[in-house]
């Protein structure tokens, strides 16, 4: 495959990237911003191959410059859209980038031109690339997916690439002669039309990724309250005790707003809402990090605590109720009477089953309803003993 071939299917790459990009940029709303950074990118990826191919048509060193220039934009542009995965594009640095190198080429390109064009035009692209590579590790938003190193080694081959022949071609050319150039150029479209179709799958792969994983984690959230609905309640349950220690007490406590029914009927759904959310809430701050807390389905939640005896939990679940029922009464909240009751079930260890720990743990409930509501029953090895 010719040269001239090369630098069409180039071009021909990134504009198909380009509208790809813009398409999928429909269906992730949430990065639109990044998305559209990166079409602009692949779009002046593909002005500056044109231009290199016409570069002999301005005057002195302009086409050359022109060309690094427009590239050197189009890999900066790819660059903040990486960084708009986490933080605000940074402009201004990127303009600086672009009169750096347009200076460069104006004091020095004149005077060696091939070698500027050859050489030098191919160092700022390596650093941002590696630079690109550090964003992509250093992301907390790509963090947990799976294609991260696949976008991370992209970058960095392309950048060592363009490392190499900026530092090694020098050195191999002025070893065997400038026969090797035509070689070099050649082998440099290659690396480039490799280059324009793996970068933007690689950065399409991150975005769809992490719409599946959204899509999956909002599958196992409560809309209403923002805790984990049964499904992730159980999913994640499972997962802590199977990564805790072998050996250590675990406790389950099982949730009941008492007369929640009379609450809605009494003050409207709005209010029955405004309970749950509120109830979630003041779970979430006192279990502390440890604790998986789930909405079961309607007025019922749980709390999961690995690594907590049956007397810490107890503790734990009176806060929770005593804090519930003033910040339900205050006068700047809901300014209503809410109570819930509670049932406790501790394991010896977390090899016990969680449905089973939440089975003790829900007997223990209905005895706790059934003798008056609003207090707490821990459920013993065997039965359940009373507490208030």
């Amino acid at each position: 495959m010719d040269l001239p071939t090369l630098w069409y299917l180039t071009v021909g790459t990134s504009l198909v990237a380009a509208a790809m990009t813009l398409w999928e940029r429909k269906a992730h709303a949430q990065r639109s911003r990044p998305l559209g950074i990166w079409a602009a990118g692949y779009v002046a990826f593909a002005i500056g191959c044109l231009l290199a191919m016409r570069r002999e048509a301005f005057p002195g060193i302009t086409g050359p410059a022109l060309t690094n220039i427009v590239m050197v934009l189009g890999y900066l542009l790819v660059l903040q859209g990486v960084r708009c995965l986490d933080e605000r594009v940074r402009i201004g640095r990127c303009a600086a980038v672009l009169i750096v190198l347009a200076a460069a080429w104006a004091i020095g390109g004149e005077e060696f031109p091939v070698f500027f064009w050859t050489y030098v035009g191919s160092l700022p692209i390596a650093a941002i690339c590696g630079l690109t590579a550090l964003v992509l590790l250093r992301s907390r938003a790509v963090k947990p997916l799976r294609s991260r190193p696949i976008a991370v080694g992209v970058f960095v081959c392309h950048g060592l690439f363009y490392f190499l022949r900026a530092t090694v071609a020098p050195v191999l050319v002025t070893t065997y002669g400038e026969s090797l150039l035509p070689v070099l150029a050649k082998v440099t479209m290659y690396e480039a039309v490799l280059f324009t179709v793996a970068m933007p799958m690689a950065l399409m792969a991150l975005i769809r990724e992490e719409y599946q994983a959204q899509l999956l984690a909002d599958s196992r959230t409560d809309f209403l309250t923002g805790l984990r609905n049964r499904q992730g309640f159980f999913e994640h349950g499972a997962r802590a005790l199977r990564d805790g220690a072998a050996q250590r007490p675990v406790s389950m406590l099982a949730f009941d707003l008492d007369h929640f029914k009379a609450i809605n009927d009494r003050y409207g759904h709005d209010a029955g809402d405004a309970v749950l959310r509120l109830f979630a809430a003041v779970s979430r701050d006192i279990a502390g990090a440890n604790g998986v807390i789930g909405r079961l389905g309607g007025e019922e939640f749980a709390i999961l605590l690995p690594g907590l005896d049956s007397m810490a939990a107890s503790r734990i679940g009176e806060t929770v109720a005593r804090e519930f029922a003033e910040r339900a009464a205050r006068s700047d909240g809901l300014q209503m009477t809410a109570t819930v009751s509670i049932g406790l079930a501790e394991a010896a260890s977390n090899a016990t089953a969680l449905a089973e720990l939440l089975s003790a743990a829900d007997l223990a409930l209905y005895k706790a309803k059934a003798l008056g509501r609003n207090r707490i029953q821990i459920a013993a090895a065997k039965g359940v003993s009373e507490a208030a």
